[in-house]
This record gives C-alpha cells, sequence and structure tokens, in this order.
C-alpha cells in the first residue's frame, strides 16, 4: 500500500493535466548565433536540449509549442514571444548556453519592466507570476541536476549584459505568459562544453527541465 502511495504521488508530481508550455530554443536571431564551445555550439545544444524536453513534457501530458521548425531556422526575440503568447501557454522554457566566464547553469527572469522598441513590459501581473515561478522552477531544477553543474542562481534579467541597458530582456519586455530562460552551461568551460555535448546528458537535461516546469507550474499555482 505504502509503496503504491509512493507511486502514485509521483505520477501526480510529474502529470501535466493539460497544461501548455512553450520551449524557445535560443538562437539564431537579431543578436546572431550565440556562443560556441570546442565540441558543441549553443545553437545546436539548445535545439537538441528542447527536441529532448518536448518529448518528456508530450509523454507527461503536456501541449507543447516551438519558437522554430528547424535548428537553423532565423526567429527575432520579439515573435518568438509572440508565438508564446498567442498559444497563450502557461509558461515559456527559453534555452540558451551562456559564454562568460565560469561555469555552470543559471535562470533568468525579469524582475522590473523594461522597454525595447517602442514596448513597456512585461505587465505587473507576469512579473509576478514570474518571481513565484522562476523561483520554484530554479529549486526544482538544481535538485534535479543533482549538483553535476553548478548553480549560479536565480537572477534578474538585468544582470544580463542586454537586460542591464532595457530594464529587462527583449523576449521577456514583450511576452505576455511568464517566462524563465535558463542559461543551461557556460561553453567556455571545458567541463560544461563537455558535458552538454553528450547526447546521454542532453537527454538528462531535458527530463531535469521537465520536472522543473511541472513542478513550477503546480507549486506556483496554489
Amino acid at each position: 500500500m505504502k509503496n503504491s502511495l509512493s507511486i502514485l504521488l509521483a505520477l501526480l508530481t510529474t502529470a501535466c493535466f493539460g497544461q501548455k508550455i512553450c520551449i524557445d530554443p535560443g538562437h539564431p536571431s537579431e543578436v546572431g548565433r550565440g556562443a560556441s564551445g570546442k565540441k558543441i555550439t549553443e545553437l545546436k545544444a539548445n535545439w537538441k536540449v528542447a527536441l529532448f524536453l518536448k518529448e518528456e513534457l508530450e509523454a507527461a501530458g503536456c501541449e507543447v509549442v516551438l519558437t522554430k521548425k528547424s535548428e537553423e531556422q532565423f526567429v527575432k526575440n520579439k515573435d518568438r514571444s509572440a508565438i508564446a503568447n498567442k498559444a497563450k501557454v502557461d509558461l515559456m522554457i527559453r534555452l540558451h548556453c551562456d559564454a562568460q566566464g565560469g561555469s555552470g547553469f543559471a535562470v533568468y527572469i525579469p524582475t522590473k519592466q523594461g522597454r525595447s522598441q517602442g514596448k513597456t513590459g512585461p505587465s505587473k501581473a507576469v512579473l509576478d507570476r514570474c518571481a513565484k515561478l522562476g523561483k520554484a522552477f530554479h529549486t526544482a531544477l538544481k535538485a534535479e541536476l543533482g549538483g553535476k553543474l553548478n548553480d549560479n542562481g536565480l537572477l534578474s534579467d538585468l544582470k544580463t549584459a542586454v537586460g542591464a541597458k532595457q530594464g529587462a530582456l527583449t523576449g521577456s519586455i514583450f511576452s505576455d505568459v511568464p517566462v524563465v530562460l535558463v542559461e543551461m552551461v557556460r561553453l567556455t568551460s571545458s567541463k560544461d562544453d563537455a558535458f552538454i555535448a553528450n547526447v546521454n546528458n542532453q537527454r538528462f537535461y531535458a527530463k531535469a527541465l521537465a520536472k522543473a516546469s511541472l513542478s513550477a507550474l503546480k507549486t506556483s499555482s496554489k
């Protein structure tokens, strides 16, 4: 009986219950093709993990929307947000790889309104949702990764070069739905580069992201 209850609780934790999630594999966009490591490019890592993440989320019962149809498809950040907005998703996950020094992952959320291309955003309601959901997402992702990568924290968009200039990242400013950006690794680190280039680790990361997404949506709905 105890084992059956444990299995049921585990299933409930990883079930989607009809939620809709947008996966945004970063680049190529108006800001370029992204970073490059010695073993893999950011563009390829984002796309590979996105496809595995789509499988994981759909297996859990989620409806999944992708912001592009192929690895090389060029989509502006404003248009990526428009895809998530039109689909009215419960969460938009933006996948990237960092190029700054050090190693590890970080999760970014908008903490204040910014302005880009004549648009001020996101709304206060979206900012509030991002704060609650982002905290739960980061906590769950850290636990799921199990120390395999350094945790660089839950950070504000203001900590990025673009976000510091605009007040928020472009993808956040144009978003009408909760959004988190995950810098999955730092490709300047040979350890991180080798980690994310491995297909088994790409699948592992996707599973961690899926569990973090579902856990965050469940927690933030309370």
